[in-house]
């Protein structure tokens, strides 16, 4: 049982928080959705159980996360997955939620809130059992704490994020920084072989989370360059008002 006032405890948990706010925003949205078509008088029950619903599959997976990354060269995968992810934090977003249908009964929106949030997830449940280090307490107490601000919070941070771009680079960063630290404890890789670097897990952390930001500005500003933009011939052939 780990110690709940430990600051190595306190930061997990403020890292688990972290990553559920900067990579669950997207599934306020997706409730949203989900529900919009409810009687006003059923949309807090949808809601409310399509979330519990949504939290406890996600539980559930992150125990099997935990259970994977102690096979041998797992955490290396799961390093190099949580840098792609950090990477895409920071490219340029698409609007992915037009495929969320929404549903006239309150069974059917749970079941789309649920289903929706598990296909969504991948993403928070690899950032989360590395941050976890193991602790399904730390899981457990990470994710409760993060229901409500997820819920009635997501929405805030979304147009915080919009506005302060570096409150995304900081995301990018903490994955790229939990991804670094992950690879030193790996089963596959021998004992030895970083004893000699002082602080290497912390070394390797800043390294991961130096890469994924840098890897993840230089694409974005690729994308940026290269979106189609309208040709004069286009313009060209737009009606004049004069005509």
């Amino acid at each position: 049982m780990p110690d709940i006032f430990s600051i190595a405890f306190l930061i997990a948990v403020a890292q688990i928080i972290a990553i559920d706010i900067l990579l669950g925003g997207d599934n306020a949205v997706v409730i949203a959705l989900a529900c919009r078509k409810l009687p006003p008088e059923q949309r807090k029950k949808g809601i409310f159980w399509g979330v519990m619903g949504a939290i406890g599959l996600r539980v559930v997976l992150i125990f099997f996360a935990l259970q994977l990354l102690a096979v041998p060269w797992l955490k290396i995968v799961g390093a190099l997955l949580l840098f792609w992810i950090g990477v895409k934090l920071l490219m340029p977003e698409d609007d992915a939620h037009g495929d969320v249908a929404a549903s006239t009964t309150l069974a059917g929106a749970i079941k789309t809130i649920i289903v929706a949030d598990a296909v969504m997830s991948l993403d928070n449940v690899i950032a989360v059992a590395g941050a976890a280090n193991g602790s399904m307490v730390l899981v457990t107490f990470g994710i409760l704490i993060s229901i409500p601000i997820v819920v009635w919070g997501s929405q805030l941070v979304l147009k915080l994020m919009d506005r302060f771009p570096i409150v995304i680079t900081a995301g990018g960063a903490l994955l790229g920084w939990i991804g670094g630290g992950m690879i030193v404890g790996d089963p596959a890789l021998p004992p030895d072989l970083l004893s000699g670097i002082p602080y290497a897990k912390h070394l390797l952390a800043i390294l991961g989370a130096v890469l994924v930001v840098v890897i993840g500005k230089l694409l974005a500003a690729r994308a940026l360059a290269t979106r189609p933009v309208a040709e004069p011939e286009d313009l060209a052939q737009t009606p004049s008002k004069d005509a």
